[in-house]
């Protein structure tokens, strides 16, 4: 179950200030706070997901396909197409999730 509570939720509703890189109607990306590379961008979707498997199973297939598509135009607003990048999407506890929030992170800007 989705809970409001949770800090990106908080950041979509601006109560949370964040370094917003790129937003449209899907999505919003923004500087993560403790980077794990030069570049770490969190892309979240708008929708109230808990993970992937929430966001594919529930979002329409349309809005499925423009996050991702976000996900790549993030990228490259980055520069970091051309010399690569790594996505990133933890589901689950055990695989580190840490906000009930489905997201991407986009890791790049030096050699991973």
């Amino acid at each position: 179950m989705y809970d409001k509570n949770n800090v990106f939720f908080k950041i979509l509703q601006k109560e949370i200030p964040s370094e917003i890189v790129y937003e449209d109607e899907v999505c919003m990306a923004f500087r993560d706070i403790n980077p794990a590379a030069k570049i770490h961008v969190l892309v979240i979707t708008k929708g109230c997901y808990v993970n992937f498997a929430d966001f594919v199973e529930n979002e329409s297939a349309e809005n499925v396909q423009k996050f991702f598509k976000s996900v790549a135009h993030v990228a490259e607003k980055l520069g970091v197409r051309e010399s690569g990048y790594r996505i990133l999407s933890n589901t689950g506890r055990d695989a580190g999730q840490e906000v009930e929030h489905f997201h991407v992170h986009i890791l790049g800007g030096e050699r991973l």
